[in-house]
């Protein structure tokens, strides 16, 4: 592999909502050097790659910002970071003045005001979101992006960050990226679990199946810590397409009904883990299907509904239209995904503080990848990239004012030495999987990454509460997971590449394992069923207040798991970085 060496003042790694935003605000400063690193293409990449039809945190008339804090809490069942929460909340509105102003089409009434869908959500036309987002951030004359490049590794230096190293899908390149600061804004983590479609309609599911879990096994890799892993996200969705039930729910008033015509909705709770929990309840119990009842809804609505799928799930459009069943004739069958990792949904991600800072010095986090604050969607991550973007300003003008009265000395020069020997060792190991010999001289290998994430998500699936076992778990079962995701992981390093693309498949299924490692263990130590479905322990079947805590980890040098508590962060308090490693 050709050696391409990089400096930059910050590194951006992933170019979707919250890094095209970070990289949007940098853009006003000048001598601040930005470059994103991003896998795909920029103007297509992330959740918003297909556009989406409403904004889902906005503080509309007549609500405040603690209004979204109280209610984030609530669905969250008390854990969440509410210092996260607010900061996020107050520019909710500001950052979808920006939308606005670069084009977005946000609809709204006679009088100018935007159209509100429900009590936090405002409609939009988005099917151009994130073009839009990304020609704002390349517009900037400071910011380069680099795409087709897969980021692995942070270069990690007495736990402060340094840069990163990667490699180009399509060339034979190894990346070795320096930076002063980084923020990580990969993303999730789809792919973990066993999915609803199988065989070739795998990737159809609820979250993008191109995150991975990168950047919090990159953290997790570099001792970063993190939180709230087990309150996975599951979302109930319309059968077999997995498209969104919200726009259906909030946008007709349909509810939630049984095979026998009740109504169950209200039997269960309104929070999203039980709409979910109900749903799961009412077809165990053999009154399933469960569907939103749409048969009553006027032609006008059914339009609607036509015109707002096929802005963001075109799918679910054609299955009416095809069928010649639309959801005015026929009710919306519905039915929960796997689970997935998601700190837009709910807290799980880096442990951060109020500044978007990790417990790495010069790593920060933003969107899916930030932990501590839930139900941020779109417009929760461009707040989270822009409060990352003015941190990590601060952080490099103050590195450099004091690399100005600082000499270097030979302590300088033996960590640069330092860091040039692991980027060689990287990159002999991204070789070993392109230069290792095959099976016998024939065209196949002994196993695929494909046969090893399918095998992975089997394991997820029985053993730490897939869809198999309705979302259920007890320590017996995760016990045998964690065994099993540890042999798996032993693998990778046998698994074989034909060219740049399969390397990249290697590495995203040794990202998704290492992510099911530290979920079985957050799983484990949280000893109660506080979201059911989401974390449904039979070992502990009821809610405790014992358990008003934080559950975070931390890998340590043996690869073990150090859980941590944490005391909840509520009325006003705020932890800034003073409680981070300096």
């Amino acid at each position: 592999m050709k050696t391409k060496k990089l400096e930059t003042d910050v590194l951006i790694i992933g170019g979707g909502t919250a890094g095209c935003f970070a990289a949007y605000t940098l853009g006003k400063e000048a001598g601040v050097s930005v470059l994103i690193a991003e896998k795909a293409n920029i103007k297509r990449s992330g959740c918003l790659a297909a556009g989406v039809n409403a904004l889902n945190a906005y503080i509309t008339e007549g609500h405040v910002p603690q209004d979204y804090v109280d209610y984030a809490k609530k669905d969250a069942h008390g854990i969440v970071r509410e210092d996260l929460l607010l900061s996020m909340s107050e520019r909710l509105n500001h950052v979808t003045k920006v939308l606005d102003d670069l084009g977005l089409v946000i609809l709204k009434d006679e009088n100018g005001k935007y159209v509100a869908r429900g009590n936090r959500n405002i409609k939009i036309n988005g099917e151009n979101i994130k073009s839009l987002l990304a020609e704002a951030a390349m517009a900037q004359e400071n910011v380069t992006v680099l795409e087709r490049v897969n980021i692995t590794d942070y270069i990690i230096e007495e736990n402060e960050v340094k840069g990163a190293w990667g490699f180009n899908i399509e060339e034979n390149v190894f990346y070795d990226i320096r930076a002063k600061a980084i923020l990580c804004a990969t993303g999730g983590a789809a792919g973990l679990y066993r999915p609803n479609n199988p065989g070739f309609s795998r990737h159809k599911m609820w979250y993008s199946p191109f995150n991975t879990g990168a950047g919090f096994a990159m953290g997790i890799l570099a001792g970063a810590e993190m939180t709230t892993f087990e309150m996975r996200f599951i979302a109930l969705r319309c059968k077999d397409t997995i498209a969104p039930v919200g726009t259906i729910a909030q946008g007709v008033g349909a509810k939630q009904m049984n095979a026998h015509g009740e109504i169950y909705e209200t039997k269960y709770g309104l929070t999203t883990s039980q709409r979910l929990y109900g749903t799961v309840t009412e077809n165990r119990e053999g009154r399933g299907p469960c569907y939103l009842k749409t048969d009553e809804i006027s032609a006008a609505q059914e339009q609607d509904l036509y015109r707002a799928y096929l802005n963001m799930a075109p799918s679910q459009t054609l299955k009416w239209l095809e069928g010649s069943r639309g959801p005015a004739s026929e009710n919306v069958e519905i039915e929960g995904t796997e689970p997935y990792i998601v700190g837009g949904h709910t807290a799980s991600g880096y442990w951060i503080d109020n500044g978007r800072r990790t417990t790495v010095k010069g790593l920060f986090a933003a969107g899916d990848v930030a932990g501590g604050c839930p139900q941020k969607y779109v417009t929760g991550a461009l707040a989270e990239g822009e409060i990352a973007a003015e941190s990590m300003t601060e952080y490099v003008k103050a590195l450099k004012e004091k690399s100005k009265a600082v000499k270097e000395d030979a302590a300088v020069h033996k960590t640069e030495t330092m860091i040039d020997t692991a980027a060689a060792l990287k990159k002999k190991e991204y070789e070993s999987h392109l230069l290792a010999q095959k099976n016998d001289s024939e065209d196949t290998f002994f196993i695929t990454a494909e046969q090893l994430e399918e095998a992975m998500q089997k394991v997820m699936d029985q053993y730490a509460g897939g869809i198999a076992t309705d979302y259920q778990y007890n320590e017996e079962r995760l016990v045998i997971g964690k065994k099993r995701i540890g042999e798996l992981l032993g693998m990778v390093d046998e698994l074989k590449a034909k060219d740049m693309f399969e390397l990249k498949d290697i590495y995203e299924v040794r990202e998704r394992l290492i992510v099911c490692q530290t979920l079985i263990e957050h799983l484990r130590a949280r000893k109660e069923t506080r979201w059911h479905s989401f974390g449904e322990n039979t070992d502990y079947p009821e809610e405790s207040s014992k358990w008003l805590k934080y559950v975070n980890s931390k890998r340590k040098p043996d690869g073990e798991t150090e859980i941590i508590f944490r005391e909840l962060v509520t009325g006003g308090k705020v932890y800034e970085c003073t409680d981070f490693t300096e």
